[in-house]
């Protein structure tokens, strides 16, 4: 499927790394690293990368504005490398860019470890899943259809 997109970064345009990939990897851009927004991570001009503190979390730029189709989300994600090596991943995951959106992607990452994590630019922190969604019409209603779990929830199946 074709998707616009606009590149104001410095990387490559993601790629699937495999056939048959769901996912292509995001990267970070600190073309402009002022626009970091960031609770618990800074920006060393030193080093020219971000560090992320442990307990952190920052929104990292990726350079890319889309124009996804109507009735598409990109859906952001952990990378599961970063994740279980590094205890980074994504925060809201995952995340929905939706088709209006059209300003730059940007990666919620969060930092459990106790260590700070380094982020240079190029670096991949997310993956993007083109998904399809149907929006929601309420039919408002007093009863609902009876099930076996009924109202059961949170750990109600057992361990």
């Amino acid at each position: 499927m074709k998707v616009k997109v606009i590149n104001k970064g410095k990387n490559e345009l993601p790629q699937y790394a495999h056939k048959g990939d769901a996912g292509m990897d995001l990267m970070a851009d600190f073309s402009h690293p002022e626009t970091i927004m960031a609770h618990g991570g800074e920006w060393d001009e030193v080093r020219q990368c971000f560090i992320l503190f442990s307990g952190g979390r920052a929104a990292i730029p990726t350079g890319l504005y889309t124009e996804i189709p109507k009735g598409y989300e990109i859906q952001v994600r952990s990378r599961s490398g970063l994740s279980i090596k590094n205890g980074v991943f994504v925060l809201n995951a995952p995340g929905t860019v939706d088709c209006c959106f059209r300003g730059e992607i940007c990666v919620i990452l969060a930092n459990i470890s106790d260590e700070p994590f380094e982020i240079k630019q190029g670096d991949r922190i997310a993956q993007a899943v083109l998904n399809k969604y149907q929006t929601i019409d309420w039919e408002v209603t007093t009863t609902l259809e009876q099930t076996d779990r009924g109202e059961g929830g949170f750990g109600s199946s057992g361990v």
